[in-house]
């Protein structure tokens, strides 16, 4: 008897993992089939590159963490995970989110940035909000960005991941994402 109680939790566990991991976070959600993986949407629709892409060699040589960028196509910016909004730049060029299960979050606006002193920025939260995938948090103007000198990619990386994430699926690469899309998942 307690064989087939086992066999049937199994079976039902493994169902839902079947069902929920073929669904794509929606707005409002991070997905996730376990409390020990998650995954991350676009924070911006545009064209996805890999990390080792990226024109600044401190997030190219990941020692800021693992992670993925957007050439974006439009300004909007999307919370990529649902968590506690942890830092903002006083310039307002990055982003802070601490998950709920511990992963430290950084979305980074444009490369050399900072240069700009937060002029082509708007953000829509404050340190201490609660946000939710999908959330829109800031606005970027990529014209303003270009028309000073400067490269509009948005990099999201995942600043303890060395301590906190086991392995990394990059779902989406070198491919043109809209918003929400899925593009990693990482299990801790």
């Amino acid at each position: 008897m307690l064989a087939e109680v086992v066999i049937a939790a199994f079976l039902t566990s493994a169902l839902v993992t079947v069902i929920l991991g073929g669904k794509v976070a929606q707005k409002g959600e991070t997905k996730s089939s376990s409390p020990e993986s998650m995954t991350f949407s676009t924070p911006a629709a545009g064209v996805v590159i890999p990390l080792g892409d990226v024109a600044d060699s401190v997030f190219a040589s990941k020692s800021m963490g693992e992670g993925f960028a957007i050439k974006p196509s439009e300004g909007s910016i999307y919370a990529p995970v649902s968590g506690k909004v942890t830092m903002l730049a006083e310039i307002k060029h990055g982003i802070g989110i601490t998950t709920n299960n511990g992963l430290e979050v950084l979305i980074h606006l444009g490369i050399d940035t900072v240069e700009l002193k937060g002029n082509p920025f708007k953000l829509f939260i404050k340190k201490g909000d609660e946000v939710a995938s999908g959330q829109k948090i800031a606005f970027m103007d990529i014209k303003q960005v270009k028309d000073s000198g400067k490269d509009p990619t948005v990099i999201v990386v995942i600043t303890n991941s060395k301590d906190k994430v086991k392995n990394i699926k990059y779902t989406l690469t070198n491919k043109p994402a809209a918003d929400f899309d899925e593009i990693m998942s990482v299990q801790l």
